[in-house]
């Protein structure tokens, strides 16, 4: 596995476009190494500028580098496909210069929705951070062509906050 930055020859249609469109992961060098329906593994060199007070990695790179990977695991089926919720845990931090792999596995799909798990490590193999995303499918919607969103996309369900006893209910 050699890294570079792009999309491999066998990725499923549309995800060298998506990557394409993906200045976020290019900017990084957040390499895509492997892409499949409902897996994805990509790569991350822990660079200078993405160290926390701490001199660790910043978590919010840890994040970002999962939720990729995770975004290529579910985007795999062709339909657009968005986080509807995620969750990370820090295991272990992360130094300058070491090199990490993101894998998402997908869990579960019914209907629109996903759960997917993605394990961020280092390359010999020590597990840094597991991310948990739930996703929802876009129903009808095409991946752009060029920048911008899906004509007619819509941002996924926001849950509704919890009641609480005796709060006033919001003006209509």
């Amino acid at each position: 596995m050699g890294v570079h930055i792009g999309v491999p020859d066998d990725a499923p249609a549309g995800i060298a476009e998506l990557y394409e469109r993906d200045r976020t992961c290019r900017t990084l060098g957040i390499a895509l190494e492997e892409v499949a329906p409902g897996r994805a593994l990509m790569r991350m060199r822990v660079g200078e500028d993405m160290v926390n007070g701490h001199g660790t990695a910043h978590g919010g790179f840890l994040f970002l580098f999962a939720d990729a990977a995770f975004a290529y695991a579910c985007n795999g089926y062709g339909p657009v496909t968005v986080a509807q919720s995620a969750q990370v845990t820090f295991l272990l931090p992360a130094a300058v210069d070491d090199e990490l792999l993101a894998e998402a596995v997908e869990r579960t799909r019914s209907g629109r929705n996903g759960i997917y798990d993605v394990t961020v490590r280092r390359t010999d193999g020590t597990v840094v951070a597991e991310f948990r995303g739930q996703s929802v499918m876009l129903a009808g919607k095409a991946r752009p062509r060029s920048g911008g969103r899906a004509r007619g996309a819509r941002h996924p369900p926001v849950a509704c906050p919890v009641s609480r006893p005796g709060a006033r209910p919001p003006p209509a």
